[in-house]
């Protein structure tokens, strides 16, 4: 095996601190470069679940930072603890499923496509990282229950709330600590999205059987956003019957909506009445004393250290989610690297602007905000409110709809209806995709943090347009 050098890891490490900053966490200094030879470099992980979310999020960013330290062309894979066991350098890897987690039936019909994909669990996601809350109190100790005693505690376990206000995470919570604790147990972590997607494609080419056993042979099956089965009457019908089955079978499940049951638009009573059977969980949005800890529990989580008034600021500033939060420390940390000076308030205000007082001519308008947009992604406002869902135009949209609702007083409802009269399940649909893209690309991350640095500057001065 080939030696590696300690100064080309710090080398690699020092690249990734300043060239992706948002994407850096304090668990990679558990990390341990063991091999590199015939152009590959190994990277032990600490478990199962680091490593898949490494070899799907942060490979590229990863590869880059060994040919940059190396100034060669090599390869990166990351191993688990099981194969590092292993003395002889395996082949180059194949993108790997979750462990332990089912794969469901191919969206083609060869035998040689990969696996439907699942949702990737993020490391970030633990129950030692969530912070607790009287605004989650119950969601919290529900979902340590039902993640300690599966099948038994709460079934089903439904967890409801807006956006960012870390369902995902309970969510993605319960499925670690089953996967540590219970090697045994088969786990389905999806989005409803996914779900409906597998299941046309599986009446299309008529596999339902093999779409059926994948999901009623599971120990536990967690669904993210299950209200996007509102008005889609044959999906209902079969996830009614999955329900059935897994429940009679004492099988967990776990879910996670906008809304509690009764409020989901077009869902059949049938499905109102068995998602209320177990426990109902609301998540509402942090006080100011759980946005500190938030805060903080972000910095710590990747590493970084700002100033008490400054964690004071963003707590202050931001007021809605945990996502926007999140959001608010990517900023900060791109004006960092931009400016090359340590974080202190001012910085944090020119980075993240003033409170909005309704009323006041520093308050950020929607024009403002299309214009940032469409002048950086070179699209016109009739594209961003027409049905064209293209790529070049639904992104741009998205990206509108989510700044929309982080610095304008606009409802869900109002946002939809400006742009092309959509509904608020679109809105929220568009700002959980551009959070989830800002999470997992760094370069997207920093396009975005262009538009809103843009918007920011232009709230200083009312009379641009």
């Amino acid at each position: 095996m080939g030696h590696i050098d300690s100064a080309l890891w710090r080398d690699m490490m020092g690249y990734l601190r300043r060239q992706h900053p948002p994407m850096c966490r304090q668990w990679f200094n558990e990390l341990k470069p063991i091999d590199l030879s015939a152009g590959l470099l190994t990277i032990h992980t600490s478990n199962s679940i680091q490593k898949n979310y490494l070899q799907k999020r942060c490979l590229q960013s990863f590869t880059e930072a060994a040919q940059a330290a190396t100034g060669a062309l090599v390869g990166v894979r990351f191993i688990d603890g099981e194969v590092a066991k292993k003395t002889t350098a395996p082949p180059l890897p194949r993108p790997a499923a979750p462990p332990r987690i089912v794969p469901l039936p191919s969206r083609h019909g060869d035998r040689e496509s990969p696996p439907f994909e699942q949702t990737v669990i993020s490391p970030d996601y633990s129950f030692d990282n969530f912070v607790q809350g009287p605004e989650n109190a119950l969601a919290y100790s529900a979902a340590v229950a039902v993640a300690n005693q599966p099948g038994t505690a709460y079934n089903p376990l439904f967890i409801h709330g807006g956006v960012g206000l870390g369902k995902t995470h309970l969510l993605q919570a319960i499925c670690q600590t089953i996967i540590d604790a219970r090697e045994d147990m088969q786990i389905c972590y999806l989005s409803c999205d996914a779900f409906v997607n597998q299941f046309l494609d599986c009446v299309q080419q008529g596999r339902m059987s093999q779409f059926r056993h994948s999901y009623r042979h599971v120990d536990l099956l967690v669904i993210d956003d299950i209200h996007f089965l509102a008005n889609r009457e044959r999906t209902q019908e079969e996830f009614f019957h999955t329900f059935n089955e897994l429940y009679q079978l004492n099988r967990q499940i776990v879910l996670s909506s906008d809304s509690p049951p009764s409020e989901i638009p077009s869902l059949e009573e049938r499905l109102v009445s068995r998602f209320q059977w177990g426990l109902v969980a609301p998540v509402s949005n942090p006080k100011y004393e759980t946005r500190v800890a938030i805060v903080r529990a972000k910095l710590a989580l990747r590493g970084v250290e700002m100033p008490d008034d400054v964690v004071s600021y963003v707590a202050t500033r931001i007021d809605s989610n945990a996502r926007e939060l999140e959001g608010a420390i990517t900023t900060l940390q791109g004006h960092i690297a931009l400016q090359g000076r340590p974080m202190d308030l001012k910085l944090a205000q020119e980075a993240l602007g003033e409170p909005a007082v309704a009323g006041s001519g520093a308050e950020v308008t929607l024009q403002q905000l299309i214009n940032a947009v469409t002048g950086f992604y070179s699209v016109r406002l009739s594209d961003l409110q027409s049905k064209r869902r293209h790529k070049s135009i639904t992104r741009p949209r998205q990206v509108c709809m989510w700044l929309a609702r982080r610095h304008t007083r606009f409802s869900l409802e109002e946002i939809g209806g400006y742009f092309g009269g959509r509904d608020h399940t679109t809105v929220m649909h568009a700002i959980k995709i551009v959070d989830q893209y800002i999470q997992a690309d760094e370069s997207f991350a920093t396009q975005v943090a262009q538009i809103e640095a843009k918007v920011s500057g232009l709230s200083d001065r009312p009379d641009q347009p």
